[in-house]
């Protein structure tokens, strides 16, 4: 028989929100300190004709942004990123009735898989062209997915779920994490061919995720 710690700790479904909230919140908020505009001194130094003219000065402007775009690239798909498994978890949290000590652990498992995303985010940056940063990347992805359906399976297997989580429900969530995986996997292996396809290819599934599930074969999953 468990002991009566173990019968009641972790059993608070807001307290697992509110952490994963203020998880999400940061991790996020890390995500944007990785896009850092360049000293003037030192755009002055490379571009020592700034001052000749405004045309010049545009120019170096776009030079900037230009050097900046693998890192504006991966702080949008890391941010979908977050925001699409943020609703997955909120989802599966809506559904339960209750929590348990393991199902905590489980959550916080989770919660490292999204502490870690703005590290996996800045390595894809500086390596955007190297095929090992879009795997540490994809890791990454995997991680969360696995996590999160582990979850689910738990929870059913525990009696945790509530009225509404009826088996269609369920097999419906666990479908959509399931197919979503797998394009993940074969978005990882385009990066054989190059890795700009593999991070446009993501790019367009969390897309389809967040803002066009109306219009897509997916919303069935």
């Amino acid at each position: 028989m468990p002991s009566f710690y173990h019968r009641i700790a972790g059993s608070s479904l807001e307290r697992i929100a509110a952490l994963s909230d203020g998880i999400f919140a940061v991790a996020m908020t890390l995500l944007v300190l990785e896009l850092r505009v360049p000293v003037v001194d030192a755009v002055h130094a490379q571009h020592p004709v700034w001052v000749a003219g405004s045309l010049r000065s545009e120019q170096v402007v776009w030079h900037v942004l230009a050097a900046l775009a693998p890192h504006l690239l991966t702080y949008f798909m890391s941010f979908l990123t977050l925001g699409i498994f943020w609703v997955g978890q909120q989802a599966q949290l809506s559904q339960l009735e209750r929590s348990d000590r393991q199902l905590t652990w489980i959550h916080l498992l989770f919660l490292l898989g999204v502490t870690l995303m703005p590290f996996s985010t800045a390595l894809l940056a500086e390596f955007i062209t190297y095929r090992l940063a879009l795997l540490i990347y994809w890791l990454n992805l995997f991680l969360l997915g696995a996590v999160l359906f582990a979850s689910l399976r738990y929870s059913v297997r525990a009696g945790l779920m509530g009225g509404a989580a009826t088996a269609e429900v369920r097999s419906a969530q666990a479908r959509r994490i399931v197919v979503y995986q797998a394009l993940y996997a074969i978005g990882l292996l385009l990066c054989l061919a190059n890795t700009y396809v593999s991070i446009a290819f993501i790019v367009l599934l969390q897309l389809n995720s967040a803002i066009a599930p109306r219009i897509a074969p997916l919303d069935r999953f």
